[in-house]
């Protein structure tokens, strides 16, 4: 379970496990955390449970592991949250500060998401499905996060970057996330 604001401690989460990504700086003065943007991520595509995604945010994945990693090897990349397919969570950068996940991205009139949204990894590859675990522990997760930002929006990498990205794709049930959270529909993308 996602504790409550008071054992937060400087934007860390007690609850999911810390591995500090060196992808992240300073969010401007001032900005105020409305967003959350979610992806999915596996590394190797398709494939759960290792370390890779890890070692990719940490700058640290051997290009030469696997196929699939040499176009990976300059990407500078983070998020804040991973949350597993078993539903443990990692956190790779404070949500006081900005990390590095939507790229080029416009939401609602603003662009440069990174600025002013905090960004939850699911472990999963788009368009397939994700487990109940996932959608427990974001749902607890989102909670948390509303008590201590003031979030107007959740919504898909594929809505705040549509010509670049697709995930989490139509695997992800946003109706069962608006469901668990019994928040105003206005909160989520006009696919939930």
């Amino acid at each position: 379970m996602v504790a409550t604001d008071s054992v937060w401690a400087d934007g860390w989460c007690p609850q999911a496990r810390r591995c500090e990504s060196p992808n992240q700086d300073e969010r401007n003065a001032g900005t105020s955390i409305e967003l959350v943007v979610v992806h999915s991520i596996s590394l190797p595509p398709g494939e759960y449970g290792g370390d890779a995604i890890e070692r990719l945010f940490t700058n640290r994945l051997d290009p030469h592991a696997h196929p699939s990693f040499a176009e990976l090897e300059s990407l500078r990349v983070s998020a804040h949250f991973l949350v597993r397919r078993d539903g443990r969570m990692v956190q790779f950068v404070s949500t006081d500060r900005r990390a590095w996940h939507a790229g080029v991205s416009h939401w609602a009139g603003r662009d440069r998401c990174n600025d002013w949204s905090i960004g939850i990894e699911l472990e999963g590859l788009e368009g397939r499905s994700f487990e109940v675990a996932q959608y427990v522990a974001l749902a607890r997760l989102l909670r948390a996060l509303r008590r201590r930002y003031p979030l107007t929006a959740v919504v898909g990498h594929e809505h705040v970057a549509p010509t670049r990205k697709r995930d989490p794709g139509p695997g992800f049930d946003w109706a069962d996330l608006q469901r668990r959270l019994r928040w105003k529909a206005a909160l989520f993308p006009a696919t939930a």
